[in-house]
């Protein structure tokens, strides 16, 4: 999968994840119908925000992003709908080229960061497994803590 496909699908996927939670928001705390919106489409946005994260900080590696860039695209995840902006900005800057720098005939990885993301396009199959794993182990320690308290309802 190209840099510029794997980005673009999770700012999208970002964007309906957010239009779900929403929905699901208002259902709870508009029409007092029912939370179930909330906990199960706060759980997939939590996900897809931090896998968003995850790629979004290979990308900054692999690309060499200015730390500008990757502050402004990360920043974007937060906002709902941003990561539209995030996903235009990227486009217009060929930030998110369709080729991978630092695969295998690529250029040659000068840090440590670049030989992990190396090594991770070396074995994508393997790298997606432990992204996924660090994205889920992130999501448990998330659950374990807790949502944050509501304003207002005095927790």
């Amino acid at each position: 999968m190209t840099p510029r496909t794997l980005f673009t699908w999770l700012a999208r996927a970002e964007v309906v994840t957010w239009t779900l939670l929403l929905i699901g928001m208002a259902l709870k705390y508009v029409t007092r119908t029912t939370d179930l919106g909330v906990s199960v489409f706060g759980l997939v946005h939590g996900v897809v925000f931090l896998a968003f994260v995850l790629v979004t900080v290979v990308l900054w590696v692999d690309q060499r992003w200015p730390l500008r860039e990757v502050v402004l695209v990360l920043a974007c995840g937060i906002p709902p709908f941003a990561t539209l902006y995030a996903e235009r900005r990227v486009e217009r800057l060929q930030l998110a080229p369709s080729r991978w720098r630092l695969r295998a005939g690529g250029d040659e990885a000068a840090s440590v960061p670049e030989r992990a993301v190396a090594a991770a396009l070396a074995r994508p199959v393997a790298a997606a497994l432990v992204g996924a794993l660090a994205v889920g182990a992130a999501t448990l320690v998330l659950l374990l803590i807790g949502p944050p308290p509501v304003p207002g309802s005095g927790a």
